[in-house]
């Protein structure tokens, strides 16, 4: 298993958690995501890595950026 954690900029409420932890679950591969609202951090989980481009294009989708990435 593979543990990635970025950081999501713009998000207010749980409608916003909700919402980009739906989109980023769609991405293929991805089998977990766990967001804190609080702090912004976002914790996707995958069998394999997942490409960088696509958990960014997930969250922008949901309408929020992507900070820094570990």
């Amino acid at each position: 298993m593979t543990t990635a954690t970025y950081t999501v900029n713009g998000m207010t409420c749980g409608h916003c958690v909700s919402s980009v932890t739906e989109e980023v679950g769609q991405v293929p591969g991805v089998t977990g995501v766990d967001v804190d609202l609080a702090t912004g951090a976002m914790t996707v989980t995958s069998d394999a890595p997942v490409d960088t481009a696509a958990i960014t294009a997930a969250v922008q989708e949901a309408g929020y950026e992507v900070g820094a990435t570990s």
